[in-house]
């Protein structure tokens, strides 16, 4: 399986730590080694099979539902989610903005409006634009963007990952009628969290 490239610098660490730790006892190696694996596991990044529809908004991340209404569909990661983030749509990043913030709890509605967090607007070539905000939480206090303007991008490609458990937010184009509720578990990259009329396509 694929490890995203923003483990290494934690797997080095704690490795080190771990063979250090060994030297002395092995018994001491345990809690390192168990840093380790939880770091492999948090950073992994499977491949998605991404539906081929241009009617579907997917899911930019894995997690459960909070919020699904005609507006915003939000998804809430906790630690032992994938943190790969995906496009939800085919299109060109129009923007990419990073706003300072708090760090709020990331359940929290509020967490939208005051966290720290990247926006990023994806324009598909035709229909409306759908905006995609990684917010950051109380423990994941980094946002690390992959992606900039003028990028153009299919639907499920890799946008970036937030390091550690967060939410993000989607906001739908006009029309765009929700498939999923609150409670629901969501895959990125293959779950549909709405769809768009096929004429505003």
């Amino acid at each position: 399986m694929r490890i995203d490239p923003a483990a290494w610098p934690f797997a080095a660490a704690f490795a080190a730590a771990a063979l250090l730790a060994a030297w002395w006892s092995p018994w001491l190696a345990v809690v390192p080694l168990a840093l380790l694996l939880f770091t492999i596991n948090f950073f992994r990044d499977p491949e998605r099979r991404v539906p081929s529809d241009a009617t579907l908004v997917l899911a930019p991340a894995c997690g459960r539902i909070i919020r699904a209404d005609a507006s915003r569909v939000s998804i809430f990661m906790n630690v032992f989610d994938v943190h790969v983030c995906r496009s939800p749509v085919a299109g060109r990043v129009a923007s990419v903005e990073h706003v300072a913030g708090k760090f709020l709890a990331a359940f929290r509605d509020d967490a939208s409006d005051h966290n720290e967090r990247v926006v990023l607007v994806v324009q598909p070539a035709r229909g409306a634009a759908v905006r995609v905000v990684l917010v950051a939480g109380l423990v994941a206090r980094r946002i690390v963007c992959r992606v900039a303007p003028g990028r153009e991008l299919s639907a499920g490609d890799r946008i970036g990952i937030i390091r550690f458990g967060s939410r993000v937010d989607v906001d739908l184009p006009p029309g765009a009628a929700p498939t999923v509720a609150i409670g629901d578990r969501a895959v990125s990259g293959e779950t549909a969290l709405a769809r768009i009329p096929a004429a505003s396509i």
